[in-house]
C-alpha cells in the first residue's frame, strides 16, 4: 500500500499537452520555468510518498477521536501538517502578496493529484483552505484580506465552506441560517452539516465561510450572503483570543475517508456567532460558485489520484502474484501475463491517463482565463473551463470508482479482505461522485448552464480542436501506431459530441425535460470522447519523442495505451450516444408507481 507520484507521466502531459511554455510567459508566471517546475514536482513527490502515503492506511484504521465537540486527528497527522506548512505546500497557486508560491494552476493540479493520491483524507483540509483563499482574494475587503489571508495561505489556519443544512442539501434556495447586523459585524445563527474539516486539532484557528440570509433578504438563491466566521475571534493584535459562538455538534461515521472529520456545526447557540460580510449583500451564492470551478477541478483530481494509487497497488500485486500458466513461462506465471488481468489493468491505466490529460488541460485553461492580457484569449479559455469542469469532476470521479473496483478484482479474494487495504480505495473514491455536486448535478450543469446557455458555442470550439487532432493523426507516418484507427476514433468522438449537442439544442424546444433525462449519458459521452482526443494527442507527442530518441520505451507504452483506449474504452461513447438520442423517452416514461411497484 505504497504510493509513488507518477512524476514522469505528469511531466509528459505538462510539457507536451498543456502549452506550458506559453503559460510560463503569462504575467506574474515568468519565474515558473520548466526547470523550476520540474524541481517543484520532485519535491512534492517526496512529500507525497514519504510523509502522506504512510499515513493513509493509519488514518483509515484509526479514524478520529471526538469528545465534547473536540476532534482529535490520528497519530502522525499533526507532524505531517506542520511539514506541509513549513514547506509551503498549503497553497501553491495563491498570490505571493499573501505568502503563496504563485504557481500556475496547471502545476498546482499536479501537486493536488499527488497529495490526493497519497492521502485523500489528509489533503481534503488544504483543498478546502485553497477554496477559502480564492473567495477572499476575489471578493473580501482589503481589511479582511490583510487580517486572514496570510495565515490561511501559509496553512497556520485552515478554511471551510459551509453551504449544506439539514433541510437544504443541494437545494441552496432552502437555506435558513440568519445573519443579523450588529455594529461592524453580524450575528450568525443556524446549523450546517457535512462540513469537511469543520473541527480538528491541527491549527489554532479555523476560518468558516458561511452562507446565510440577512433579515431583509429576498427569498430563494438571490437572498444569500457570504460571511467569514472564525472559530476563534481575534484580539486587538490580530492573534486568536476568545472562542466564537460556534460548536461542533457531531462528526459523521462514513464509508471512507475515515480520517477526514465531516462535521455538523451549530452557529449561535448563545448570542450568535460573530461574522463579517464578504463582498456585497445577497451575492453569496455567486461568490461561492465563482470558486466552484477550482473546487470541482480539485475533486476531479481526487478521483484521478485515488485511481492512480489503486492502479499502482493492482499492478504490483499482479506482477508478484503467481497463479496458472502462461506461454513461455515454466510453472506458475505472474497473473499480469493473463489476458483478462491485462485487460483490467489496461482499462485502469488508460482511463486514468486520459482523465489526467483532460484535468490538466482544464487547469491550463484556468491559467489563460485568469492571466492572459488578450481579452479574446481570456474569454475563449473561460468558455473551455466552464465546459470542461463538470466533465472533469463528474467523469474523473465516476472513473475512479470503476478503477478502484477493478483494482479489487485484480486482487481477487484478497482485494475483498480489509487487511490488504485495497478496499480503502473504493471506499474513499465513493464520496467523490457525491460532494461538491453529485454526478447528476454536474450533468445538469453541463446541459443547462453550459451547452444551452451558449447554444453549443464552447462545444463547437472543442470539436474543432478534436477534428484538428484527427487530421494530424491521419497525417502521421511510421509503424509506431495504427494512425488511421486513432484518427477515426477521434473523428468519431467529435461526431458523437456534435450529434449529442445538436440533439440537446433541438429536443429542448419540444420538451425541456428530455435533455435532463439524457444529461448523465451526455456527460459520460463527452468524458470518453474527450478522453480519446486526449489520448490521440498523447500518441502524437509520444511519436515525436520516439523520433527524437527520447524515452522510446515509455513513449511506445503511451501509444499502446492510446490504441487500447480507442479499442476497449471508446466504444462506450458510441453506446452513450445511442442512449442520448433514443433513451430519454424511456426515462420519462417511468412513473413513480413503476419504480415503487413490488414484484
Amino acid at each position: 500500500m505504497t504510493y509513488a507520484a507518477p512524476v514522469q507521466d505528469m511531466r509528459f502531459v505538462l510539457h507536451n499537452l498543456c502549452n506550458l511554455d506559453e503559460i510560463s510567459q503569462l504575467p506574474e508566471l515568468e519565474d515558473a520555468t520548466p526547470d523550476m517546475i520540474d524541481a517543484i514536482l520532485d519535491e512534492a513527490a517526496k512529500y507525497a510518498g514519504q510523509e502522506l502515503s504512510p499515513l493513509n492506511r493509519v488514518g483509515d484504521l484509526a479514524g478520529l477521536g471526538f469528545d465534547e465537540g473536540k476532534v482529535t486527528m490520528p497519530e502522525g497527522w499533526a507532524g505531517a501538517y506542520e511539514t506541509l506548512v513549513e514547506m509551503g505546500w498549503n497553497s501553491p497557486s495563491a498570490s505571493p502578496k499573501h505568502g503563496g508560491m504563485g504557481l500556475p494552476y496547471v502545476v498546482n493540479a499536479c501537486i493536488q493529484e499527488m497529495f490526493q493520491g497519497a492521502n485523500m483524507a489528509f489533503q481534503l483540509c488544504p483543498m478546502l483552505t485553497q477554496g477559502a483563499i480564492e473567495a477572499l482574494e476575489g471578493y473580501a475587503s482589503e481589511e479582511l484580506q490583510n487580517t486572514y489571508l496570510p495565515k490561511l495561505v501559509t496553512g497556520e489556519w485552515t478554511g471551510t465552506m459551509n453551504l449544506t443544512e439539514p433541510q437544504a442539501g443541494s437545494d441552496l434556495a432552502a437555506i435558513r441560517s440568519k445573519a443579523t447586523p450588529d455594529g461592524d459585524h453580524y450575528r450568525i445563527k443556524g446549523q450546517k452539516i457535512y462540513i469537511t474539516h469543520g473541527e480538528h486539532d491541527l491549527t489554532a484557528n479555523i476560518i468558516h465561510l458561511v452562507l446565510a440570509r440577512l433579515p431583509d433578504a429576498p427569498a430563494g438563491v438571490k437572498g444569500i450572503s457570504l460571511f467569514l466566521v472564525p472559530k476563534i475571534l481575534l484580539d486587538a493584535a490580530g492573534a486568536p483570543g476568545e472562542a466564537n459562538d460556534v460548536r461542533c455538534v457531531s462528526i459523521e461515521h462514513k464509508l471512507g475517508i475515515h480520517a477526514s472529520p465531516t462535521c455538523s456545526l451549530s452557529f449561535g447557540d448563545n448570542a450568535g456567532a460573530i461574522g463579517y460580510l464578504i463582498g456585497e449583500p445577497n451575492r453569496g451564492l455567486e461568490y461561492m460558485f465563482a470558486m466552484m470551478n477550482s473546487a470541482r477541478l480539485n475533486v476531479g483530481l481526487q478521483g484521478i489520484g485515488v485511481a492512480e494509487h489503486a492502479l499502482q497497488d493492482a499492478a504490483r500485486y499482479a506482477a508478484d502474484r503467481k497463479q496458472g500458466g502462461a506461454p513461455g513461462v515454466e510453472g506458475s506465471a505472474p497473473i499480469i501475463l493473463h489476458p483478462d488481468i491485462r485487460r483490467m489493468l489496461g482499462i485502469m491505466k488508460s482511463r486514468t491517463e486520459a482523465a489526467r490529460i483532460l484535468a490538466y488541460r482544464a487547469a491550463a485553461s484556468l491559467d489563460f482565463a485568469h492571466r492572459s492580457t488578450d481579452p479574446e484569449t481570456r474569454a475563449f479559455h473561460q468558455r473551455r473551463v466552464d465546459l470542461l469542469i463538470p466533465v472533469v469532476k463528474g467523469g474523473s470521479t465516476e472513473m475512479s470508482i470503476q478503477v478502484a473496483s477493478l483494482g479489487m478484482q485484480v486482487h481477487g479474494g484478497m482485494g475483498y479482505v480489509e487487511e490488504t487495504g485495497v478496499a480503502q480505495h473504493l471506499r474513499d473514491a465513493r464520496i467523490t461522485t457525491i460532494y461538491e455536486g453529485t454526478t447528476g448535478i454536474q450533468a445538469l450543469d453541463l446541459i443547462g448552464r453550459k451547452i444551452l446557455r451558449d447554444k453549443g458555442a464552447a462545444v463547437a470550439e472543442i470539436v474543432t480542436d478534436m477534428r484538428a487532432s484527427a487530421k494530424a493523426l491521419k497525417a502521421a507516418s511510421g509503424d509506431a501506431a495504427d494512425w488511421a484507427m486513432l484518427s477515426r476514433t477521434v473523428a468519431q468522438g467529435a461526431d458523437a459530441v456534435e450529434r449529442a449537442t445538436a440533439w440537446i439544442l433541438a429536443s429542448v424546444q419540444k420538451d425541456r425535460s428530455a435533455p435532463l433525462a439524457s444529461a448523465a449519458n451526455v456527460l459520460e459521452l463527452f468524458n470518453t470522447a474527450f478522453g480519446a482526443w486526449a489520448m490521440g494527442d498523447a500518441a502524437l507527442a509520444a511519436a515525436k519523442q520516439i523520433a527524437g530518441g527520447e524515452n522510446p520505451a515509455s513513449a511506445q507504452s503511451k501509444i499502446r495505451l492510446a490504441e487500447f483506449f480507442a479499442r476497449q474504452v471508446f466504444p462506450d461513447a458510441q453506446a452513450r450516444l445511442s442512449a442520448v438520442l433514443n433513451g430519454a423517452g424511456a426515462v420519462l416514461g417511468l412513473s413513480a408507481d413503476d419504480l415503487l411497484q413490488e414484484a
